[in-house]
């Protein structure tokens, strides 16, 4: 696994309220700006190994909760690494099945990587990602990782709202999963658009119809054209479905008997017997798929000339453009 260095991402680090560089002190980062108030009551601690970077006056993350939270492989000895659904591992692959639309993606965004050793941030990545391996594997790739929670795969932890790292300061960013759990999508987007160079990339993959997951921390879907429109500061490479209305369907039946029974384990035996509904995303068209999607993939690259609402509306793919 490659992940940039602790020693290389700190001098980059800033403060979330006023963007000012951070001082070293003795357990903590510091702003440097004297009249920052997370120069005194919001001093910045590290947390472990992991600088703490959030700006608790304006986010919804909790100081308190943050600080004395494991990290998101849980305490040592727990057994399996478990995800943020909490499944185990082995449960988990056979559940959710490698991503194959993701895999072929970040293919796409580490070709189009330039230069020797790019530097690419992972917008809430306490684990790695599923069909997103390829790029902690890449040794070309300086993998930038945070999230609310610390982990062996972050470098600090954050608000996405605020990223802590100055403007044109990354190649690429990776947000798998993500938005839907932050309560301002557009400025989470705007941030990423801030910190990426010239020319830089993104790949995000946000659900349009799933149930609540992550509980209180679950805000929003996006339609096709709603995701397409939420990253209209960029140049689209390719856009799509990851799953079909066929994975929705499997959605709704592990929910639908979660609350029946009033079970999560009974949702999940569900689910799993009900694997097979997913094989049916193949035989449906892509724009019907468009239109009833468990979730949405989108591939650009940074750009200064913004979408018009004309042109968010004439983007519209899906069936019903033929069949109203």
């Amino acid at each position: 696994m490659v992940l940039a260095e602790q020693h290389d991402i700190e001098p980059l680090l800033v403060c979330p309220h006023c963007r000012s560089a951070l001082k070293p002190a003795p357990g903590e980062l510091r702003c440097s700006s004297p009249g920052c108030p997370c120069n005194a009551p919001l001093a910045l601690p590290v947390a472990g190994r992991w600088p703490v970077l959030v700006d608790f006056t304006g986010s919804v993350v909790d100081r308190a909760a943050v600080l004395a939270a494991p990290d998101a492989t849980g305490p040592a000895g727990t057994g399996p690494v478990r995800g943020a659904d909490g499944l185990p591992a082995p449960l988990r692959r056979i559940l959710k099945p490698p991503n194959r639309v993701a895999a072929r993606n970040i293919d796409l965004l580490l070709r189009a990587l330039p230069g020797r050793s790019p530097r690419l941030l992972v917008v809430g990545g306490a684990t790695v990602g599923n069909g997103v391996e390829a790029i902690y594997r890449d040794p070309r790739v300086q993998v930038v990782g945070f999230d609310i929670v610390g982990s062996p795969v972050t470098q600090f932890i954050a608000d996405a709202h605020r990223i802590p790292l100055p403007p044109a300061s990354v190649d690429a960013v990776l947000a798998q999963a993500v938005l839907e759990h932050v309560l301002d999508p557009a400025t989470v987007v705007a941030e990423i658009h801030r910190v990426l160079k010239d020319g830089g990339l993104v790949y995000a993959e946000t659900p349009f119809l799933q149930q609540v997951h992550a509980g209180a921390h679950d805000f929003t879907r996006f339609t096709a054209s709603g995701h397409r429109y939420l990253f209209r500061r960029f140049e689209e490479i390719t856009a799509g479905t990851v799953a079909g209305p066929g994975t929705e369907m499997l959605w709704s039946v592990d929910h639908l008997m979660r609350g029946l029974c009033r079970s999560a384990l009974v949702g999940r035996a569900a689910r799993g017997l009900a694997f097979w509904l997913r094989g049916l995303d193949r035989l449906v068209a892509p724009e019907f798929a468009a239109d009833s999607a468990s979730a949405h993939y989108f591939l650009g690259r940074r750009s200064e000339k913004e979408m018009t609402a004309r042109e968010i509306v004439a983007y519209y793919r899906g069936a019903q453009a033929q069949n109203p």
